[in-house]
């Protein structure tokens, strides 16, 4: 995020029914599935789906041979599972008729040999890499105002359209926000974009701008939207063939909706699918656990972290703390601060965090970042239950 005090920063989202989104929730839905069943279950299930077929592959392990093919037998009810709660029951793409290949197969041993551990050696990472986390005093949640608003007018428009509000709403949808800072505080929306899929040819831009703005100005904060707001909805005109009936699909394909639309830097690596072994996934939730925990603590409006790994060494390479000079204490001290309150091995991490639990699937849209905490462990990342500890230590 910029270091001026005035400027207009955009971010988008993307709803649960945008292919890429639908993908991502089928891949976590499996991997759900798996770790129900066996807990430290191993999983990197890719989806890829398009006009009346989805595509699942990838890598599996589990403790015995028996348990796996159950668990085989399954993917492809799933899927169609997945696909009919997000709510397409269309002609070129409808849950009860879609083509559902299933090409998961068992994870490669010289993998596995590097993640588990044996002897003398503890538990390894499951590959290399860097895993970023931020927070920043803007919102409630910690989260930059963009990427957290533009989630939130696609889950209340989803809302709406699944409770049979807005029956003319179909599941694929886009938003946009470019929202206005004025000495570093996000105070209005100065331009808007949304693309929602309609089922009526019919209806016109101003007809679907009719249905949607309510429930946008029903999340947006009171002020943001003003006069000179510029509106851009469903810009191209009818929007009826969506999903992946308009255009392919595939997992891991929207990391910067996933984390902080672009607010602050990104590894690379993408999260559905992946069990926590894989620090793509766990390591991004733990930067950011921490990031979210030195604000929360006092010691900084914002925080930038990042970890770094080596596939099949346990502890992290590297840990660095950047607080854009709003920081009031020594990032270095932080640093250690951190090190000495959380273990940072992938199995420390899993723990701290809870993560060996079928968590995941909920995280598919709408954001993995900027959640409330949910009792049963999901989000177990969003709290902010270590500031104390992390003050103290510094």
């Amino acid at each position: 995020m910029s270091s001026r005090e005035s400027y207009s920063f955009t971010s988008e989202s993307v709803s649960e029914g945008h292919p890429d989104k639908l993908c991502d929730r089928i891949s976590d839905a499996v991997l759900d599935a798996l770790i129900a069943e066996e807990p430290e279950a191993r999983v990197a299930c890719e989806t890829f789906a398009t006009t009346n077929r989805v595509l699942i592959g990838g890598e599996i392990k589990l403790s015995s041979a028996e348990r796996l093919a159950d668990c085989m037998g399954r993917v492809e009810g799933i899927a169609r599972e997945c696909i009919r709660d997000i709510g397409y029951e269309q002609e070129k793409f409808h849950h009860e008729t879609v083509e559902v290949t299933n090409l998961l197969h068992s994870q490669s041993n010289h993998i596995g040999q590097g993640v588990d551990a044996s002897g003398d050696k503890p538990e390894g990472a499951g590959d290399q890499g860097i895993m970023f986390g931020y927070a920043c005093t803007e919102t409630e949640a910690l989260m930059p105002a963009p990427i957290l608003f533009a989630h939130a007018v696609l889950r209340r428009l989803a809302e709406a359209r699944k409770s049979g509000a807005e029956p003319t709403l179909l599941p694929d949808a886009k938003s946009q926000l470019t929202v206005r800072y004025e000495k570093g505080v996000p105070v209005a929306v100065d331009s808007i974009v949304l693309s929602h899929q309609h089922c009526d040819e019919t209806q016109t831009q101003t007809d679907i701008r009719a249905i949607v703005e309510p429930y946008i100005r029903e999340v947006l904060p009171d002020g943001w939207l003003h006069d000179d707001t510029v509106w851009h909805v469903n810009p191209t005109g009818i929007f009826v063939i969506g999903g992946p009936d308009g255009d392919a699909g595939l997992t891991g394909r929207k990391i910067i909706v996933d984390t902080y639309g672009g607010a602050a830097p990104h590894g690379g690596g993408a999260f559905s699918g992946k069990d926590p072994t894989k620090v793509d996934r766990s390591a991004a939730y733990a930067a950011r656990y921490l990031a979210k925990n030195v604000v929360a603590a006092g010691l900084a409006t914002r925080c930038t972290l990042q970890l770094s790994y080596a596939i099949g060494v346990a502890e992290p390479l590297s840990l660095y703390v950047n607080t854009h000079d709003t920081g009031a204490a020594d990032e270095e001290a932080i640093e250690v601060a951190l090190r000495r309150v959380m273990d940072l091995t992938p199995r420390g991490i899993r723990t701290h965090l809870g993560l060996n639990r079928p968590i995941y699937q909920r995280t598919a849209a709408y954001g993995h970042f900027g959640r409330a905490p949910d009792a049963d462990g999901g989000f177990s990342w969003e709290k902010t239950d270590l500031a104390e500890a992390i003050a103290a230590a510094v």
